[in-house]
């Protein structure tokens, strides 16, 4: 049941999240030792980023063991992510390109990683012509069998 709308994330609820995506389930307590140990927030700081993430609809109760309550993730990682690209996006006016070469110009985007792009990309392309020529072939073939069932009535 996990949801692919955008939910507006903080940073610090983005590390929280990636904690329960990891666990898949937890406790605060699990949720927080999952953080990273040199930056790991306070309990009650990671509780209440959880209770701010169930608020929004990022994380749900799905039990209770003793005191603690169990969390897991509603929104997917998928979801979060597009949300943060699509306001990196307007940050730089909606340009893909123009969001691209600012990565070159600060040397976070090679050469390298735009070769393995172009590779990604047409493996993409191949698959959605491939992907719209098997619908074309089962719409027609689909076609064909209603006939001839309805010829057989």
């Amino acid at each position: 049941m996990a949801k692919e709308e955008p939910v507006k994330l903080t940073r610090l609820e983005l590390e929280v999240m990636g904690a329960v995506w990891t666990l898949g389930s937890g406790s605060v307590r699990e949720i927080r030792e999952q953080l990273p140990e040199q930056k790991r927030p306070a309990y009650t700081t990671v509780q209440t980023i959880i209770y701010r993430l169930e608020e929004k609809g990022a994380v749900r109760r799905v039990k209770k063991v003793g005191n603690a309550h169990i969390f897991e993730a509603v929104v997917t990682r998928k979801a979060a992510h597009n949300r943060l690209i699509d306001e990196l996006l307007h940050v730089f006016g909606g340009s893909p390109r123009s969001l691209m070469a600012q990565l070159v110009e600060t040397g976070q985007l090679t050469l390298s990683d735009i070769r393995e792009l172009e590779s990604t990309l047409a493996k993409l392309e191949a698959n959605k012509n491939a992907t719209t020529a098997d619908d074309s072939l089962k719409s027609k073939s689909g076609r064909g069998s209603k006939r001839r069932q309805g010829d057989a009535k």
